[in-house]
């Protein structure tokens, strides 16, 4: 395996040292070392991944040294816009090397969102004319890859990719952790937040831990899951989701579960929710100001005001509660009060280490839910 530490003082001997990008399961222990050991200026983990393409581009004009974004594949869609219209060599022509966690690679078991992203991986890399190699998990083939990989980039200023597969990196676990004192678990938040909906409601929760927590509730329960649609994948796209069955479904109350990465991933969503004024429509984010999913990177989910970014671009109301007894405080009173909501619910990170994943598949979920939204 590649240690971290190598892999970094690596590319840092061919003058590569500015990271930008949305951590990934398969890269947590590289996004852990670089927090701990470089400069905050050094490593900005992006809204999206579209954004940390932005961010290397400026940095390199300011520069003209080489950065690095890195991402899991789910975030090729949101940089095929700037690779093709700001870093290809036909426009702008600016290196930059894409380190990209491979989940789902064919052959290798993996959730059901990841199975047709890993399928398309490297073909979207061939579409787009961006030169790419698997990296090799020892020491000695990854020094000789990343001196490829810098040499290019070097002589053309074209992009060039590192595809990581699973059990690449060595462990490393994150030490500069950001502890927040909140009290409540996300787990207990979601329960207490699934148990009060009105019986004909419906909830559309993000990707990640959320899902699993509410879908392992609802099995607690012995209840079904046909209320809720489970977005294991497209990631800050939850609440779109939610919205467009609101406005279909006025008479129902219509819940999104959304993270504090998810919502900050394209806060853009917001304004288009607040300007279409459902009534019926909630938005929860759980916040915990980190990128739980993933490692534990840090967000700046704790550190923004997110009820005041409602407010501005024109929820109906907001809350914002950290203890339990205020939540259920606030969950009276969204009961009667017109949507759109946004209520904040700011937990502690971490979840169960025992915590399952959905055992219905994507298409049994969906057909549930579109059972129930027929009644």
């Amino acid at each position: 395996m590649v240690r971290p530490e190598f892999f970094v003082n690596t590319l840092k001997e061919h003058q590569i040292d500015f990271y930008a990008g949305v951590p990934d399961s398969l890269l947590k222990n590289i996004c852990a070392y670089i927090t701990d050991n470089l400069p905050a200026e050094q490593n900005i983990i992006a809204a999206n991944e579209g954004g940390a393409m932005g961010i290397a581009a400026g940095y390199h004009l300011a520069t003209g040294k080489i950065p690095v974004v890195y991402m899991q594949n789910s975030g090729e869609g949101n940089i095929i816009n700037p690779l093709a219209s700001l870093t290809d060599k036909e426009v702008y022509n600016i290196p930059v090397l894409l380190v990209i966690g491979w989940r789902g690679r064919p052959g290798v078991h993996d959730e059901p969102q990841h199975v047709k992203q890993g399928k398309v991986t490297t073909g979207l890399l061939n579409t787009m004319g961006i030169n790419y190699a698997i990296l090799p998990k020892d020491e000695e083939g990854a020094a000789k890859q990343i001196k490829i990989a810098a040499d290019f980039m070097k002589a053309t200023n074209e992009c060039y990719a590192l595809v990581i597969e699973k059990d690449t990196f060595d462990a490393y676990k994150l030490q500069n952790v950001e502890i927040n004192d909140l009290t409540m678990t996300r787990e207990e938040a979601i329960q207490k937040v699934a148990a009060s909906i009105e019986d004909n409601a419906c909830i559309v929760s993000t990707t990640g831990m959320i899902s699993r927590e509410l879908f392992e509730a609802r099995t607690a329960w012995n209840q079904g899951h046909e209320r809720d649609f489970l977005t294991v994948g497209s990631m800050g796209h939850a609440s779109q989701i939610a919205l467009g069955i609101a406005l279909q479904k006025p008479e129902r109350k219509v819940y999104c579960f959304d993270g504090d990465g998810a919502s900050i991933m394209h806060m853009g969503n917001m304004a288009i929710t607040a300007s279409m004024k459902s009534k019926n429509y909630i938005h929860v984010v759980f916040n915990n100001g980190a990128h739980d999913s993933v490692g534990g990177q840090p967000t700046v989910g704790l550190k923004i005001d997110l009820c005041a970014v409602a407010k501005a671009v024109g929820y109906a109301q907001t809350f914002s509660v950290d203890t339990m007894e205020n939540l259920e405080k606030a969950l009276c009173e969204v009961k009667m009060t017109d949507g759109p909501i946004l209520l904040q619910v700011c937990v502690k990170k971490g979840n169960r280490k025992d915590l399952g994943r959905p055992t219905t598949t994507p298409i049994q979920n969906k057909e549930a839910l579109m059972a129930f939204l027929k009644d």
